[in-house]
């Protein structure tokens, strides 16, 4: 086969090739390949598509349980939540772009992770996001701030899905590489979910959505490699979305599938019409052969390299029951939408490409799916960490001061400068968002009595301490903010943020993570139905913190009992629900308050360890007693201790809280700071606590009073005493202030 570009080992490496690599193209070919087929090799054994460096160990992860009709390997997870109803979701990584070209980086991972879900036949009912960004004074964040929150509201709005919930973090080791997560929860019928699988010969392939441009080309192998000085050269390597054709493309594709016509549906995400037709082609088992000429196109002269590897949005294949034809035409031309039959299904077991009636690609499918590259790159432990002891740690000069630092920092303060430029309430099925401080959302199954809640959680500063004991805790926070709104767990996806796979410290960061993660599914029966890897998430050989974010959804059974942080009633009785020890090492009051991040002081403590165990009984007594209608209001611990989350409790009920004083013998700041796990805040009626209390002890959760609910103020003896309007203003104003100040 004549090619016009010589393969130089110059154009391997810039296709993110390595010369062994090359060297397995070549002995799978039996020949040199042209650019074409280079093209579609490297994209396909990147990172981002091959998940070369990371398959070996995902592959340990628990998959299946009782509620899994389909694990890891489709487009997006299924979980059965009775009543033939499926939940369909899947959270995924946008993070180069958003970098780059920050409202369109976004605005595409809202849209392409909503495509792999309604790809299944699932209509999308809710979408969530986390988000890191660098400090709040590096010169970057406030504008990457901006364009991507306009791009995550702008694209979800649009379209009309509700944005419920998410998480915000800023931290210098983002500087370098923002992280812009995107989840996506959908509703299906059970008996019509689709797949991908392009089962049978001689069916016709269908290309439908929108035109293919030359955005986007390369995409996945820029999200393959770490940046450098010259990142801002990738922008024409960020794709283009419009919300308004992925509405019409969400419409049509589910009125095909009311019908009998489709065999399988693949979104063109990364890589676009390579890994779709290639994913597509393998799991059937079949070949594929494409007539590139049939291409809808909106550039003129697009070579079929532009075309194979363009990442242009809004965009799917379909391969259907053959005299079905004229139902794809008649649909999607009635919602104005580009519609052109490409292709058909062979049984070759190759892909073969034509463009000007000659024939420029013929390559097997296996080398480029099950065949890719598959690492067992070398990796190291992080080092063990030294306990803190809260015996060694000094109290705040002024407990009141340190209230109001704590209340108004980057970390903790109030994210409603976001989450009102997001439509939480459209399609009128939002219970509870997770944004204005409660720990997870709540969606209502349209016309039902029972609901889904959905929550994204990870806390960074633990990985990077301690990644196994980071990896257990970014799930079981997921457990424990589902069961704060009395969600029974059911699984998990996850987007896994890392920095450079090839060095063995970063490398040791993802196995030790994924192990605690895998460690935690296991004890909760909570499996992972889905999930994204993003690796090389670094600049100049710096890496972010180690962040795999994870996305819990929990099936409420009955919408009459659930609880929220909102509920809490003057003269409610404060239970702490779960073990205090006082843990302070990586705790936010050592970072904030001690400064234990600065440069002179660099020993790095132990983060709280994760006692899944007691996790679980906690989590299902705190349910048990949400079913019971025991509980007025719920709150996890987390960030910030007993005194963050009462002081959040106190803001979203507008109801004072005096806290009592130290107890187990702790010093009053390991008490109100420490960050030990497993723990819930409950209010309580009067009448209710002695039983609360008491069953607690009889099935060994640990269980104490610590408060009352009442007041202006939030107080606790010998320690603070701060009105509750001096704590709103602070709360409320660090990010409008952030985000209003002149650059």
């Amino acid at each position: 086969m004549s090619t016009k570009i010589k393969i130089t080992p110059q154009i391997v490496e810039e296709h993110g090739l390595t010369p062994e690599e090359y060297e397995i193209i070549l002995d799978r070919l039996g020949r040199e390949p042209n650019i074409n087929e280079l093209g579609i090799f490297s994209v396909m054994w990147s990172e981002h598509c091959s998940y070369k460096s990371s398959r070996r160990h995902l592959g340990k992860f628990l998959t299946k349980g009782k509620r899994v009709i389909q694990g890891p390997g489709e487009n997006a997870g299924v979980i059965d939540i009775d009543d033939n109803d499926a939940i369909i979701f899947k959270m995924e990584s946008h993070n180069h772009p958003s970098y780059i070209e920050p409202y369109q980086g976004a605005a595409t991972g809202v849209g392409g992770i909503m495509r792999d879900v309604f790809t299944m036949g699932a209509r999308p009912i809710a979408n969530m996001n986390a988000l890191r960004f660098g400090e709040p004074s590096h010169p970057k964040t406030k504008s990457l701030v901006s364009g991507v929150v306009a791009g995550i509201g702008g694209y979800g709005n649009c379209v009309g899905v509700p944005t419920v919930g998410g998480e915000t973090n800023f931290h210098k080791g983002y500087n370098g590489n923002i992280l812009v997560n995107a989840m996506c929860v959908g509703l299906a019928d059970q008996d019509k979910v689709f797949y991908s699988a392009a089962k049978g010969v001689g069916n016709p392939i269908f290309y439908v959505g929108s035109k293919t441009g030359r955005d986007g080309i390369h995409g996945a192998t820029m999200a393959s490699a770490e940046f450098d000085d010259d990142s801002e050269e990738k922008r024409p390597t960020v794709q283009v979305g419009d919300p308004f054709t992925e509405k019409l493309l969400i419409e049509a594709c589910l009125e095909l599938m009311s019908t009998d016509a489709i065999i399988a549906i693949q979104d063109m995400g990364a890589a676009g019409l390579t890994s779709s037709s290639i994913e597509m082609a393998d799991k059937g088992g079949v070949g594929i052969k494409i007539n590139l000429d049939k291409v809808p196109q909106r550039e003129e002269n697009m070579t079929p390299y532009e075309m194979m590897l363009s990442e242009s949005q809004e965009r799917m294949l379909m391969v259907l029951k053959p005299g079905k034809e004229h139902l794809a035409f008649e649909v999607f031309e009635k919602w104005e939408l580009d519609v052109a039959q490409i292709g058909e299904t062979t049984d070759t077991g190759r892909l073969v490409l034509t463009h000007n009636r000659k024939r420029v690609c013929d390559i097997p499918i296996a080398p480029l799916a099950d065949d890719a590259p598959n690492l067992d790159r070398p990796y190291e432990k992080t080092p063990e960490r030294p306990i803190l002891a809260a015996s060694d740690t000094r109290a705040p000069n002024d407990y009141n001061q340190t209230i109001l630092q704590l209340v108004g920092s980057a970390d903790l303060a109030s994210r409603r400068w976001i989450w009102e430029q997001y439509d939480r309430h459209v399609m009128g099925d939002t219970i509870d968002s997770s944004q204005s401080g409660g720990d997870a959302a709540i969606v209502r199954i349209h016309g039902k009595n029972k609901a889904v809640a959905i929550t994204t959680d990870c806390t960074p500063r633990y990985v990077f301490a301690d990644p196994y004991e980071g990896g257990k805790q970014a799930v079981a926070e997921t457990w424990r903010n589902l069961s704060c709104v009395g969600a029974t767990p059911v699984a998990i996806t996850n987007c896994l943020n890392f920095g450079n796979p090839q060095r063995p410290e970063i490398m040791g960061q993802f196995v030790y993570a994924t192990q605690g993660i895998n460690e935690a599914c296991n004890v909760f029966e909570y499996p992972v139905v889905s999930g994204n890897v993003s690796l090389y998430n670094e600049t100049n050989g710096i890496a972010i913190p180690p962040t795999p974010a994870i996305g819990g959804v929990g099936l409420i059974d009955d919408l009459s009992k659930i609880a929220s942080l909102i509920g809490a009633k003057p003269g409610n009785s404060l239970v702490l629900i779960g073990e205090t020890a006082g843990w302070l090492g990586s705790s936010i009051y050592a970072r904030d308050v001690l400064g234990h991040e600065r440069a002179d002081v660099p020993t790095i403590y132990a983060p709280p360890p994760v006692d899944l165990e007691a996790e679980k009984a906690a989590g299902n007594y705190v349910r048990l007693l949400i079913q019971n209608r025991r509980v007025n209001a719920v709150h996890d611990l987390s960030d910030g201790g007993l005194a963050i989350a009462a002081i959040e409790m106190a803001l979203a009920n507008a109801q004072g809280i005096e806290l009592k004083a130290s107890m187990a013998g702790l010093p009053l700041h390991a008490w109100l700071f420490g960050e030990d796990q497993g723990r819930y805040l409950l209010a309580v009626d009067e009448n209710s606590v002695n039983p609360v209390v008491s069953t607690a002890g009889a099935k060994g959760v640990p269980a104490t009073i610590v408060g009352k609910v009442g007041g202006a103020s939030v107080t606790v003896q010998n320690g603070f005493d701060i009105k509750l309007s001096e704590l709103r203003d602070t709360y409320e104003k660090w990010l409008p202030e952030l985000m209003s100040a002149k650059t």
